[in-house]
Parts: C-alpha cells; sequence; structure tokens
C-alpha cells in the first residue's frame, strides 16, 4: 500500500501535470514571471540579513568624545605628534559639539 511519503516509490500513483500547464510553465512570459519573483525574494532576504547586519554594527560606533579620548591616550603615549592631534581634534570638533547639542536637547 502506499502512503503520502512513498508517492515516487514503484508502483504507486504519481500525479501527472496536464500538458497546458506544462506548456504554460515552459513558455517565456511564464518563465519571466518566475524568475522575476525568485529574484525579488532573493533579494528581500539580502535587504532582511543586510539590515539586520546594519543595526548591530551602528551600535559599536564610538562616539566623537569617546574617538578624541583615544587619540589623546595615543598622543601621550607618543604614537601621534602634536600636528597630528590638533588636526584630528579640529575634525571631531564639530562632531563633538553636535553629540553636545544632541544631549543638551534630550536631557
Amino acid at each position: 500500500m502506499c502512503s503520502r511519503q512513498q508517492t515516487l516509490a514503484p508502483g504507486c500513483p504519481t500525479v501527472e501535470i496536464p500538458p497546458s500547464l506544462q506548456n504554460f510553465l515552459l513558455d517565456w512570459p511564464a518563465q519571466i514571471i518566475i524568475r522575476t519573483t525568485v529574484l525579488m525574494m532573493l533579494m528581500a532576504v539580502g535587504w532582511h540579513l543586510v539590515s539586520r547586519f546594519r543595526d548591530r554594527s551602528d551600535d559599536d560606533r564610538l562616539t566623537a568624545s569617546e574617538l578624541l579620548t583615544n587619540f589623546q591616550e595615543l598622543h601621550h603615549q607618543g604614537d601621534i605628534d602634536e600636528k597630528e592631534y590638533r588636526t584630528i581634534k579640529m575634525a571631531l570638533g564639530a562632531q563633538l559639539q553636535e553629540e553636545l547639542k544632541d544631549t543638551d536637547s534630550t536631557g
């Protein structure tokens, strides 16, 4: 006796696809629709995975204050000179002021 799990076993009946459906599925407009649908589904899965990864990586970013502290330590250790430290400090200054404005407006 054939069960549902053994439909492909020898002696078990198989489901026949009508020739009209086979011709439709093999026709180029149907192939375009099928392939486009599969492509869009793969793109949606990819977008979901990338957005999950980016959400996690945004939490790992250092603030301008933390970056400035790290560069200050490098300067004190002698890894960067005074000129490099001043350049970095000027570059991070605008971001630091923006962070201070954000904390003043929220706090």
